[in-house]
């Protein structure tokens, strides 16, 4: 197992040319934020360029006014001509990277040494979205650089030359290939946006689907987007009374010095035991 890392439910992206927006993005109280210089900002080197200096000063805003959010920068593909130029932009006070479109373990290697050479040590946030990508994920998240991956659906489609449709069917395989690799690596895995931004009712079934395939949270594009993540990818009150009394029932359980025991009709193993811990921990309650 990985130590322990941030986990968020939501992740909630903001322009990284738009220093008005990245300023509002605690007000959603989402887990994690993005400022992006990637798809966010329009593809010419003069727009990339423009966006650096106001995304640095944005972040280093929003770290003194927001201390306990967790701030990351999205920069522009390793392979792409803007990469070196927007590290720039990285200080050691952030949370981490998002590295789009990593495509091997190589990938990740060549990201940390631009990283180090420029004395940073940040974690990295992989993006997984070319066909390449979802093949290699397992050796990308094996890099101890990644705590955190994330699938991106449109790129990923856009590779392949397919079709996006509301279902997510053409997606299905990579996205469970993605989660299992995450899991198989001790990664956090953050789930695919979605572009339907008045849409409550897509973005509520699309959540349930990747938290169905075994995803930790959500990227978010939009502020409404947050508590919809948070309440599908976060354990319930319900879930968090039952927890409570499985956790009770197994110390009164060793107390009496019952190796095995029942609860609510099934019999309690240490996963069940875990999960419990975990769902508790989430809510920042003390165990």
């Amino acid at each position: 197992m990985r130590p322990e890392v941030l986990r968020p439910r939501s992740v909630l992206f903001a322009p990284g040319n738009r220093a008005d927006l990245i300023a509002k993005l605690p007000r959603a109280q989402p887990d994690a934020v993005v400022i992006d210089l990637e798809d966010a900002v329009p593809g010419t080197g003069e727009a990339k360029a423009a966006a650096r200096p106001i995304a640095r000063d944005a972040a280093r805003d929003l770290i003194a006014a927001a201390p306990h959010l967790a701030v990351f920068v999205r920069v522009n593909a390793l392979h792409s001509p803007f990469f070196e130029d927007d590290l720039a932009v990285l200080t050691p006070e952030l949370a981490g990277v998002v590295v789009p479109k990593l495509e091997s373990a190589a990938d990740v290697r060549r990201g940390t040494e631009a990283l180090a050479a420029r004395g940073l040590d940040l974690p990295i946030l992989a993006g997984l979205e070319t066909g390449a990508g979802v093949w290699n994920a397992r050796e990308i998240m094996a890099e101890p650089a990644v705590p955190w991956a994330y699938f991106g659906a449109e790129d990923y489609t856009t590779d392949l030359g397919g079709l996006r449709t509301p279902g997510n069917l053409e997606v299905l395989y990579a996205r469970s290939h993605v989660a299992l690799a995450a899991r198989l690596t001790g990664v956090h895995a953050l789930d695919i946006v979605v572009t339907r931004l008045q849409d409550e009712a897509a973005f509520r079934e699309d959540a349930a689907q990747g938290r169905a395939l075994g995803y930790g949270g959500k990227l978010c594009i939009h502020p409404a987007q947050v508590p919809l993540a948070h309440a599908i990818f976060g354990p319930t009150d319900a879930d968090a009374e039952r927890a409570r009394r499985l956790l009770a029932a197994a110390h009164e359980a060793a107390r009496e010095g019952r190796g095995a025991f029942a609860f609510e009709g099934q019999m309690v193993d240490e996963p069940m035991l875990a999960k419990a811990r975990a769902i508790l921990q989430a809510r920042g309650e003390a165990l």
